[in-house]
């Protein structure tokens, strides 16, 4: 009758969570995003220019996608550098840090994507920004309002 498939992970207590190195995160976590914009300003023009040129092979169609290209762009390197083997972007390899899960584990794509998601809608409104950067301050774990929305920390890796 019990199936090994349908088994859920047991539920980790507050109590019982893996301890994780937050020390210094939040002012990693700034330089590790500049690295990344500056990734994704390079990947993103990288993929217009290539709509571009598709563009006139299509006679024009194309065109029409370039305005989702970028969210497309910085969505899809989320995914699958946080998703990945390394659970970080390569910003984040170079300011030695790492994305887990609230109980420790490896995220998954899709929370990868959304976690990326609700940081640069934050980050393009002033007040929702202000209120995700406070709430880093003043948790004594430094996750911010996106970390805990979609359940992962930033760590030293």
């Amino acid at each position: 009758m019990s199936n090994p498939s349908y088994r859920q992970p047991p539920v980790i207590a507050l109590e019982d969570r893996p301890q994780q190195d937050t020390r210094g995160v939040l002012g990693s976590r700034l330089f590790a995003w500049i690295g990344d914009v500056v990734i994704l300003f390079f990947l993103t023009w990288i993929v217009w220019v290539l709509l571009g040129i598709l563009g006139f092979v299509t006679f024009g169609l194309t065109w029409l996608l370039i305005g989702g290209a970028a969210i497309a762009v910085v969505l899809g390197y989320s995914a699958i550098t946080i998703g990945g083997r390394k659970q970080a972007t390569l910003g984040m390899r170079m300011a030695g840090l790492r994305v887990e899960t609230a109980s420790g584990g490896r995220p998954d794509a899709l929370a990868a994507a959304v976690h990326a998601l609700f940081f640069y809608v934050a980050a393009g409104t002033v007040g929702l920004w202000f209120l995700d950067i406070a709430c880093g301050l003043v948790r004594e774990d430094r996750r911010l309002g996106h970390d805990i929305l979609t359940g992962l920390v930033v760590v030293r890796a």
